[in-house]
Formats: C-alpha cells, structure tokens, sequence
C-alpha cells in the first residue's frame, strides 16, 4: 500500500509539472505568434524549455543531489525569464490569454513544494517501514532488496 501510494504521489507531482511545462511551452508558441516579442529569444526560451524536458530526474535519479538540483535551477530561472518577458509587455493587461497561461505557470510552479513535501512524508513512512520489517519482507520474498528511496529534504541537507 504504501508504494502505491508512493507512486501515486510521484504521479501527481509529474502530472502537474507537465501541466506546468505545456503552459510555458503555450506560453512561448503566442509569443512567438505575436509581433511584440524578440523571435531570437523567445526560440532561445524554447530550446531551453525543451532541455528542462530532457533534464527530469525521475524516483531513482534523484539519489544523486546535483540532478535534483540542476532541474530545479533551469526550471526557476526559465519560469522567471518567462514572466518577467510576459509582464514587461505593456499590452500584457489587455491579453487575457498571456495571463490566464502566466497564472497557471505561477500556481504550478508555487505548488512544486507541496507536491514534493507530500512525497517525502510518503516516502519516510515507506522507508521506516523497510527498515522495520526488512527480515519478514525477505522472509516473505528470498529475493527482496531494497535500498531507502530518496527525499526531497535529503537532497537539501547534502
């Protein structure tokens, strides 16, 4: 139960950052369809947008600290680069649509810390579990091995 709920959480967090991505991905192509906004920058934005994607730490990259971390510095400095484009465009209060995609960009990105306490108090109860009962699990499974899944706040104190 707890690894489905482990998973489920995982889900969640990477559902809603997908939502983020296609937003600022949304976001870039009306810039780019509009005349206001520098081309050259804005593929610029895209191409970073498109390396954020490939960048992702999953469940078992992020026992290495440095992927966490670097995501988390590409994707902070690609969402304020965007909105501070956006904002600085003195005909942004008039488009609704910018807003709407900025705000959902905003709420997704404030969310991250949520979405990423929420797992890790999953993930602790599932690794104090393990810990608890490694002997019944293996008892149970001659094959079962497993290794403390990594925290959020573990990436933070290394």
């Amino acid at each position: 139960m707890l690894q489905d709920t482990m998973l489920l959480t995982w889900n969640v967090m990477v559902k809603d950052e997908n939502e983020k991505l296609e937003n600022m991905d949304h976001l870039l192509d009306q810039l780019l369809a509009s005349a206001v906004y520098d081309k050259e920058q804005v593929l610029s934005l895209q191409q970073r947008l498109d390396q954020l994607e490939r960048i992702r730490f999953s469940q078992k990259s992020m026992i290495n600290p440095h992927v966490v971390e670097e995501y988390d510095f590409a994707s902070n400095s690609l969402v304020t680069e965007i909105i501070s484009l956006v904002e600085s465009d003195p005909g942004f209060v008039q488009d609704q649509k910018l807003q709407q995609l900025t705000d959902l960009i905003k709420l997704a990105d404030q969310r991250v810390s949520n979405y990423r306490e929420e797992y890790d108090k999953v993930v602790t109860l599932f690794n104090e579990f393990v810990e608890k009962n490694n002997s019944d699990l293996k008892a149970i499974d001659k094959n079962w091995e497993s290794e403390p899944k990594p925290t959020f706040s573990d990436q933070e104190e290394k």
